[in-house]
């Protein structure tokens, strides 16, 4: 795709300011202050002023493309955004990854000590779930859908298998087949998760999920292997996080399977094959899904 015209520029600029207003409003509605003992500050520090929100940008998205309940959608990201801070707080544990910086700031557990960072992140992943069950406003049948995506996405099939063979991956050699595994697993199964659950708060067709799909499954691809050549190429400053440590802990990444230059081609074909399926799909409006697939690519931090 080619780069944006300025009134096509700042009106995604505009899109994407109003959702991120939108989904911080909604998060600190949701995540209470008033939690015991301090639990819910160190909710409210692990999930609120931080982070790209691209996967709640996702949900909001492809719900726009398929026309479904703005409402509905607010709810996914808010859960699926409260699923991937959970999930930061438990990998940047001492006993996971032994990171101390994360969005800019110290990590919860350096913050708040790791037993409340691990409660936090418990209770930000419960959160998640009571977001998408409302007692009114949400079909029983779309809750359990919703969720039904969620939680396929974070546990053993997904997010927490893909770190599961990321720590057992420290120091041995990974094929691309396998490192691909462990990231669509890791980091791509929550990205496609959330480009399904906003598609599921409309009536798309059955052609429509499986384009989408494939769209979201590209995406989060991409996203990964960019995250592999900004580790070695940006500063901890620009990132926000620990530039370098994946090269430090010795763990297999795009970069040192593929190389750097050609880590860099794999990403933009990933994008391609993204804004491929969102031709195939056949919907009328998915400009954002696609400048959100050219933001992955070109980002960096």
């Amino acid at each position: 795709m080619g780069r944006m015209t300025p009134p096509a520029a700042q009106a995604f600029d505009a899109w994407v300011q109003a959702q991120l207003e939108a989904v911080e409003a909604a998060l600190d509605r949701w995540v209470p202050a008033g939690a015991p003992a301090g639990l819910g500050d160190a909710m409210r520090y692990g999930v609120l002023d931080g982070g790209k929100r691209l996967r709640p940008l996702l949900v909001m998205a492809a719900a726009h493309a398929v026309e479904g309940s703005h409402e509905v959608a607010l709810r996914a990201s808010c859960a699926v955004e409260l699923i991937h801070a959970y999930s930061l707080v438990h990998d940047d544990m001492p006993c996971m990854d032994n990171d101390v910086l994360r969005r800019g700031k110290p990590t919860v557990h350096v913050r708040y000590g790791e037993a409340q960072a691990m409660l936090a992140g418990d209770a930000m992943q419960a959160l998640a779930f009571e977001v998408l069950t409302p007692e009114e406003g949400v079909a029983p049948a779309l809750q359990a859908r919703l969720c039904g995506l969620l939680a396929r996405a974070a546990g053993h099939a997904g997010m927490a298998g893909g770190q599961a063979i990321d720590l057992a991956s420290v120091g041995k050699p990974l094929d691309e087949a396998a490192l691909r595994d462990m990231h669509q697993r890791k980091t791509g199964a929550l990205l496609q998760a959330s480009v399904l659950m906003g598609a599921a708060c409309g009536t798309p067709s059955a052609a429509v999920v499986s384009a989408l799909s494939t769209y979201g499954h590209a995406l989060g691809l991409a996203f990964q292997v960019v995250d592999d050549v900004l580790d070695v190429t940006q500063a901890s400053e620009t990132l926000g996080k620990t530039a370098g440590k994946d090269v430090d802990a010795n763990k297999p990444t795009y970069v040192s399977v593929l190389g750097l230059a050609a880590a860099m081609r794999h990403a933009h074909d990933l994008r391609d094959q993204a804004l491929a399926a969102l031709a195939r799909s056949g919907l009328a409006d998915t400009t954002w899904l696609a400048r959100l697939a050219d933001k992955v690519v070109e980002r960096d931090s």
